[in-house]
C-alpha cells in the first residue's frame, strides 16, 4: 500500500507509521505537530525511502490537495485528532475544529483526488475512530458491536461521533470508497503523560499521589497500541467498503485494576525505598460526565480478517513501565512541559 496517514506522528499514528514501513509499505505522514505528537517516535524510519513527512494541518485543504498532487497514495488512514477528553472539556473549540471540520477538509480534498484522473483504482479512505462514540455501557450490558446506536457524552467523543458521520455520509452521498473502525483505550510506549496510564507511572516515580476518579471503578477495554497499529493496517487493506470494524481486545478492567496493576509492576521492576507504590493512590473528584463502562465487541474484526490481538494486558503493562523508565529523555521534557495538573475541572489536582 501507498499510504497517506493523517497525525502519524501521534501516539497511535507513529505505531502504524513503523508498522507499516516495516511490512514494506510507503508511507506519507500529514502531521500538523501539535504538543501530543513524536517526531522521535518515527526516528527509527525517518530516513527511510519510502517515508515521507508533510507538516500540515488537516484544516488546510489546499495543503492537502498538495499532498495528495505530489504522493498519490491509494490509501488515507485518517488518525489526527484531538483526542484528550480532560482536555476537550476546557477547550471544545479544538475539538470541533480539528475532528469535525478537519476531517470534512479532508475528506473534500480526498474527493477532488479521488475524482481526479491519477487516482489508483484501489483507493479507499479509512477513518478511525474510537468506542466513545457509543456512550457508556452499564455493569452487565453487552459489548458494543458495530451495530450500537451513537450516544456521545463528551465533547471529544461527540467531535469523533461528527466525523464518522461525516465519513459515511461521503461513502453513501457521493460513493467515496470508506472505510471505518472504532477502537478501545490505547495504551503502550510513546504516549503522552496527560494519559491515565502513563501518568500513574510518572507519578508514581516521583512519588506524587496517584489520582483515581471517584472510586476508580469506571471500566475501560485495554487494547495494546501495537496490536491497534496491525488491525488498522489490516481494515486498510482488506475491510469491506462501507463498514465498521470494531478493535478491542476484550481486556475490561476498572481504573482502580490497571492503576494497581502499574503498582505492583513498579514495585518489581523499580522498588521504592520506602513502600510500595499502591500507598500512594489518591481518589479525586470524578471528570464531568465521566462515562462507567467501555467494552467492545471484535468478532467482526476477528472473522472476517483474521486479526486477534497478540499481547495479553499483564504483559503489556510491563512492556510499557519499562519502556517508560528506559526513555526517561523522551517523557522528561513533556512532563515538565504538562506537569501532571489536572484538566477538565480548572482543578490543581492531577488528572
Amino acid at each position: 500500500m501507498k499510504l497517506l496517514i493523517t497525525g502519524g506522528s501521534g501516539f497511535i499514528g507513529s505505531a502504524v507509521v513503523r508498522r507499516a514501513i516495516a511490512q514494506g509499505h510507503s508511507v506519507v505522514n500529514v502531521d500538523a505537530l501539535t504538543y501530543a505528537a513524536s517526531p522521535e517516535a518515527l526516528a527509527a524510519v525517518a530516513d527511510h525511502p519510502q517515508y515521507a513527512f508533510v507538516q500540515a494541518d488537516v484544516c488546510d485543504r489546499s495543503a492537502l490537495a498538495a499532498c495528495f498532487a505530489s504522493h498519490q497514495p491509494d490509501r488515507v488512514m485518517h488518525l489526527a485528532a484531538e483526542s484528550h477528553v480532560d482536555r476537550a472539556i476546557d477547550r471544545p473549540d479544538d475539538c470541533v475544529t480539528t475532528n469535525i471540520l478537519g476531517t470534512f477538509e479532508l475528506l473534500e480534498a480526498t474527493r477532488a483526488y479521488w475524482q481526479g484522473a491519477g487516482c489508483p483504482a484501489s483507493f479507499r479512505f479509512h477513518q478511525v475512530s474510537t468506542d466513545e462514540v457509543f456512550g457508556a455501557l452499564t455493569p452487565t450490558a453487552a459489548p458494543f458491536t458495530e451495530d450500537s446506536a451513537y450516544a456521545p457524552r463528551s465533547p471529544y467523543a461527540a467531535s469523533k461521533a461528527s466525523a464518522d458521520h461525516l465519513a459515511a455520509a461521503w461513502h453513501a452521498t457521493y460513493g467515496l470508497p470508506v472505510v471505518l473502525s472504532n477502537c478501545s483505550n490505547n495504551f503502550g510506549p510513546f504516549q503522552h503523560p496527560e494519559k491515565l496510564i502513563p501518568l500513574t507511572i510518572l507519578k508514581a516515580l516521583a512519588g506524587e499521589p496517584i489520582p483515581l476518579y471517584g472510586d476508580g471503578s469506571a471500566v475501560r477495554d485495554w487494547l495494546f497500541v501495537e496490536d491497534h497499529a496491525e488491525a488498522l493496517l489490516c481494515i486498510a487493506q482488506h475491510g469491506r467498503l462501507g463498514q465498521r470494524y470494531n478493535v478491542g481486545a476484550q481486556c475490561e478492567r476498572s481504573n482502580r485494576d490497571t492503576v494497581t496493576l502499574i503498582c505492583q509492576t513498579l514495585d518489581t521492576l523499580r522498588p521504592r525505598a520506602d513502600g510500595r507504590y499502591g500507598t500512594l493512590i489518591t481518589e479525586v473528584a470524578d471528570r464531568p460526565g465521566h462515562d462507567a463502562r467501555y467494552a467492545i465487541d471484535a468478532t467482526r474484526l476477528s472473522a472476517e480478517l483474521n486479526w486477534r490481538p497478540q499481547h495479553s494486558f499483564e504483559a503489556a503493562i510491563a512492556e510499557t513501565v519499562q519502556w517508560y523508565l528506559d526513555n526517561e529523555d523522551w517523557w522528561r521534557p513533556r512532563w515538565a512541559d504538562y506537569g501532571g495538573a489536572r484538566l477538565g475541572l480548572g482543578s490543581e489536582a492531577a488528572s
